[in-house]
Order: C-alpha cells, then sequence, then structure tokens
C-alpha cells in the first residue's frame, strides 16, 4: 500500500481554503501513485473553529462529502479526513472514508476529548467497521480514540491491519509522549500498522503538536513529521515485511489461544 499523509498548517484559511488545498493535495498523492490519502481531525473546518464547526455541519448527502467522494472517483485513490457531520442522533466529530466508486464510510468519534468537544459534538457508540484499501483490511479512529488500548485491540482483533487515525493533538509535553511513544506502542502490541495525522502550528484556540506518523508492528516510526511545519509524509508499506515481529509477538494468536482453552 501506498500512504500519503499530510500534516495541514492550523493556518491554511476558511472551509473554502481547506478544501481548496485537500483538492490539491489529493490530486497530488494521486499523481505520485499513492492508494490513500489522509487529512487531520476536522480539517474542512480547523479544529478550534468553536461553534462554526456545528453551524458547518452536513449530512453525509451533503455538498462535502460528494465533493470528498468526487476526488476519490476521479483520481482513483481513497480519501480519509476527518469533519463534523450532523447526524440523527446530533452533530458528530467523524472520520470520512471516501473509497474510488464505493459507498462513502463514517466512523463517529466515540471518545471526546475535554469541555470543549463534549459541548460541540455527540459521542460515537459505533465501533469502526472494517474495509480495504490496495488489499489490506483497514479501519479508522479519530484522536483520543487511539490512546485507549481498547480501541485499537477490537479492531485489530477483528482483523484490521492498518488504522488511519485523523487527530488534533494540541501541544504539550503529555501530548509529545502520545505522538512519539503510545501511537508506536500501539501498533507494536497488535501488530498493525497505524497512520497518525495531526494539524501543526496555531489558530485561535489552540496549539497543535504535528509529529504525525506512520507507525509499524515492530514499533518503529517508518516515517515522521516536525512539529513545527507543514509536512507530507509517505511511505510504502508491506505486511509481510513484518512477519518476523508477528512470531516473535504472538500477542493476537495467543488471546485466540487463550480464548479456546
Amino acid at each position: 500500500m501506498q500512504i500519503r499523509a499530510c500534516q495541514l498548517d492550523a493556518e491554511t484559511g476558511d472551509a473554502k481554503a481547506r478544501m481548496a488545498a485537500i483538492r490539491w493535495l489529493t490530486g497530488d498523492a494521486a499523481s505520485d501513485g499513492a492508494d490513500v490519502v489522509v487529512f487531520p481531525e476536522l480539517a474542512l473546518t480547523g479544529y478550534g473553529a468553536g461553534d462554526e464547526i456545528r453551524d458547518l455541519a452536513e449530512t453525509i448527502d451533503g455538498p462535502t462529502v460528494a465533493e470528498l467522494q468526487r476526488l476519490a472517483d476521479e483520481h482513483g485513490i481513497a480519501v480519509i479526513t476527518g469533519l463534523a457531520l450532523r447526524e440523527a442522533q446530533g452533530v458528530v466529530n467523524a472520520a470520512l472514508v471516501a473509497l474510488p466508486r464505493r459507498k462513502p464510510i463514517v466512523y463517529a468519534k466515540q471518545h471526546l476529548y475535554g469541555d470543549y468537544e463534549k459541548a460541540l459534538f455527540t459521542p460515537g457508540r459505533v465501533p469502526s467497521g472494517l474495509f480495504e484499501i490496495a488489499g489490506m483490511k483497514a479501519a479508522v479512529l479519530v484522536c483520543f480514540d487511539v490512546e485507549f488500548p481498547e480501541r485499537v485491540r477490537e479492531l485489530a482483533v477483528a482483523g484490521a491491519e492498518i488504522v488511519f487515525v485523523p487527530t488534533a493533538l494540541p501541544a504539550s509535553d503529555g501530548a509529545r509522549f502520545v505522538a512519539e511513544k503510545i501511537v508506536p506502542v500501539r501498533a507494536f502490541e497488535n501488530q498493525i500498522f497505524i497512520v497518525y495525522v495531526d494539524h501543526v502550528g496555531s489558530d485561535a484556540r489552540f496549539a497543535y503538536q504535528g509529529l504525525s506518523c506512520i507507525a509499524a508492528p515492530d514499533g518503529t516510526r517508518i516515517t515522521a513529521a516536525p512539529d513545527d511545519q507543514f509536512a507530507i509524509l509517505s511511505a510504502s508499506i508491506d505486511r509481510a515485511d513484518y512477519a518476523e515481529s508477528r512470531v516473535q509477538n504472538p500477542y493476537l494468536a495467543e488471546l485466540a489461544a487463550h480464548r479456546d482453552r
């Protein structure tokens, strides 16, 4: 699988400017042969836009999702991004997966972080489902979700080989630990790949940690972005390259064996 992950500058601009950036970056990723391009949490509005996020939220059949699906269809590339969606239960902080010539997939963030998010969104209640990109079984989580080992483990047990995580991680010592340590550990303990994509820079409310990365089953960060600038990460991954890691660290196989005893 060829992956393109885009760490966006928080000062990219309004929703129109952000869509223009996503449109250009998607075309560029496709021209380089990427199978999937990934953007941060709430990439279409910016994470710190406050009540404007709710005001701009559309349903899944609105023009924003239609445009993302059009990009996926036109370029033959999967587009994964965070955005707010209006559902029957309220506005959710969602990850949208637009797959070429398929119905879009939506996952609503289950673990809302802090009073800011809890005032804006309704938490999701449905686990992330699996889908396929370039022959690999994939799933999505959103930001804080990945910090809960249960959320990643349930996807790995279900068969996920790679988990995409749009995020908006505010800068702090603890946030650096999450990006540099926890995310690779989640990949290692579940023997999967994790694509973790943050904002960088500042908006009116928050400064962001950056440090987006693609983590591998052996706990390494195949590639990582800096903490202070826009960045595009590219990687080619093959599950077979990490067969030895699975032999040495057979966590999922041991769990399955334990259940069968």
